[in-house]
């Protein structure tokens, strides 16, 4: 059978039409569960149609504050809870990320100094088995409600995995290339940064795309649980009032979010690093 043969060959066409087929088939399905809820009982509110939620993606983006109804588009979008929702969850995202990236060269020296590594190992392995969320209340008493707690949450649950996916990537690089990099008179540091570095940086971005979903997932628990702002907040919020008119856009906007991110790091991989193929 063609389908299942591993030399095929998709033609352009084909290939488009499998790829899109499980979206269509999805909102399809969507669709005709909505027509069929709302058949049936008119006041529905788990299952919404297309107009109830684009008047739930119109009351979150472009719905006017009373008395300003003569604003232009875009000072409505500026002040409307959907942007300020994501400015709050987006600003803790950026500066949770940016502490990955200490962690990656902390994850660099462990696999290739071996005092810092006896030093900082066996700690890390340890660390990495506590379950974040579950330090979550130790969090809140430590640092507060405020935005500390919040991206501490998201540190505690990434920065270990991250840690030891730079080490393993380390010690993966083969001997021989330390040893020809001191043969040809690099310095410690040369070594480190300049043969290893580079050439496990590509993986290590890809180490950290794949752990978005794990960024974000901390940020949520931190939002929903003590927060008043943020996507997470709002979802809660409209949780209690059956919003799912403005709930399901929202978690669509999420995952829009998150996956230009993902395709801004993949582009901007493959523009630092040409010769990596990897995806």
């Amino acid at each position: 059978m063609k389908l299942l043969e591993i030399n095929a060959q998709p033609s352009r066409t084909t290939t488009w039409l499998l790829s899109w087929f499980l979206f269509a088939a999805g909102i399809t399905a969507y669709f005709v569960t909505a027509t069929k809820r709302h058949r049936e009982n008119p006041d529905d509110r788990v299952v919404p149609t297309l107009a109830q939620m684009s008047e739930g993606v119109y009351n979150a983006t472009l719905k006017p504050e009373e008395g300003a109804e003569n604003q232009s588009a875009w000072t409505r979008f500026s002040n409307s809870m959907l942007w300020q929702d994501t400015k709050a969850s987006g600003r803790r995202f950026l500066i949770s990320m940016a502490l990955l990236f200490p962690a990656v060269l902390l994850g660099l020296h462990i696999g290739v100094f071996p005092y810092v590594g006896v030093f900082f190992l066996r700690f890390i392995l340890f660390f990495d088995k506590i379950i974040a969320l579950s330090v979550l209340p130790i969090l809140f008493i430590a640092f507060g409600i405020d935005e500390l707690s919040k991206i501490m949450l998201i540190v505690i649950g990434v920065t270990p995995t991250i840690i030891l996916d730079t080490f393993n990537l380390t010690r993966g690089v083969p001997e021989e290339q330390i040893v020809k990099g001191f043969t040809l008179g690099a310095s410690q540091f040369d070594v480190a940064y300049r043969v290893i570095l580079k050439q496990i940086f590509p993986r290590v971005l890809n180490s950290i795309r794949l752990n978005l979903k794990a960024v974000m997932l901390f940020l949520f628990a931190g939002e929903m649980i003590a927060s008043s702002d943020g996507l997470a907040f709002r979802i809660a919020l409209l949780r209690r009032n059956m919003g799912m008119n403005t709930i399901i856009p929202y978690v669509l906007w999420v995952a829009l979010l998150l996956f230009l991110v993902d395709l801004t790091m993949r582009v901007l991989n493959r523009k630092l690093h040409p010769w990596f193929r990897e995806e």
